[in-house]
């Protein structure tokens, strides 16, 4: 665990329960099939309604869940609006869900709607063919390239339905929610305009998955951008993190709740610093694949879910040393990826 932080001592709340962390601010956690199990979702009273922060992936146990919620912490009272900080399912997977329910609307940014629509949507042959190039050039081997090529789009699955229109968030609007007024700070790299909420009145930072306490939100890059940097992207949503007061309590998707967002700021930068230093060091060795960056930075054995994630991260911190121009990517005869130092 991160040893600039400081955990609140609450336990999580159990599953169809909400703690109070703050004057109009809830805590709830829904389970998810991963290895990572769970994802932390927000209720803020607002007036006599309620705005949901975030929504879970789509499943009936998900849906069990909150109904319990509905039942109990939020005592029968609507949701008004249903926001989203983006596009990934664990976040966005029920949306369609409780806004039919309540006849409430979607909050979210233009980028991560616009995606997430797109995602739900292509299930076309084209991106199956996409998706086998690119793991092909990344160096992956036969076996881990057909896994992958197979388990295809995999977004439909977590998001089978989505509201067909949204109420668009953007950098520093202002969204009232009951009597408190809550700041929009966008981020990107793990998603493209992912949307932090932060209220200093209430002393709160809704971070999503940009700030995380016991892991590094995960930075990548996917077959349908495969020259993205989205590195750049997350440093450049730190520094607008940063720009917040020290002293809020910072709700992550995931774990447990902290005070001591610069210091994790600091440490979430030091880890990558890290990470490129030893990316620059191996291509400087030997030309490297992707595969070979992968199995550098991830000496665990990964399923195919995992790999997929992996493989993306690996791609984040070459793409971004050569946008840096310190390294240089070649492609072989068989469309083989390889990175050196210049």
């Amino acid at each position: 665990m991160s040893a600039a932080i400081r955990l609140i001592s609450s336990a999580p709340p159990s599953e169809g329960k909400a703690h109070r962390l703050a004057p109009g601010v809830h805590w709830v956690r829904h389970p998810l099939p991963f290895a990572l199990d769970h994802v932390n979702v927000w209720l803020l009273e607002d007036g006599a309604t309620w705005t949901l922060v975030d929504t879970g992936v789509h499943s009936s146990r998900s849906q069990s869940a909150w109904e319990a919620v509905f039942a109990g912490p939020m005592q029968g009272r609507p949701a008004s609006r249903v926001l989203a900080t983006h596009f990934h399912p664990d976040h966005i997977g029920l949306a369609a869900w409780l806004c039919q329910r309540f006849s409430a609307d979607l909050w979210t940014s233009r980028t991560e709607w616009l995606l997430a629509r797109l995602l739900h949507q292509d299930q076309t042959p084209a991106l199956r063919d996409e998706i086998r190039t690119f793991y092909s050039a990344a160096g992956l081997d036969d076996e881990q390239t057909q896994a992958l090529t197979e388990r295809g789009n995999a977004y439909a699955r977590g998001v089978p339905a989505l509201p067909a229109r949204y109420h668009r968030l953007r950098q520093d609007d202002g969204v009232r929610i009951g009597d408190r007024l809550w700041r929009v700070v966008t981020g990107g790299g793990h998603s493209p305009e992912h949307v932090c909420l932060a209220c200093e009145d209430a002393g709160v930072l809704i971070a999503g998955d940009m700030i995380l306490p016991g892991i590094s939100p995960n930075v990548s890059v996917w077959a349908n951008e495969p020259d993205a940097d989205p590195l750049s992207e997350f440093f450049d949503g730190l520094s607008r993190l940063r720009g917040l007061p020290d002293d809020l309590l910072v709700l992550p998707s995931h774990g447990i709740p902290f005070h001591g967002l610069h210091g994790r700021i600091d440490e979430l930068l030091h880890h990558h610093e890290i990470r490129l230093s030893e990316v620059m060091d191996a291509c400087a060795a030997a030309p490297q694949s992707v595969g070979d960056i992968t199995r550098l930075l991830f000496r665990r054995p990964l399923d195919t879910h995992q790999l997929s994630f992996a493989v993306g991260e690996a791609l984040a911190h070459l793409n971004h040393l050569v946008v840096q121009g310190q390294l240089r990517r070649e492609t072989d005869a068989a469309g083989r990826w390889w990175f050196q130092r210049r």
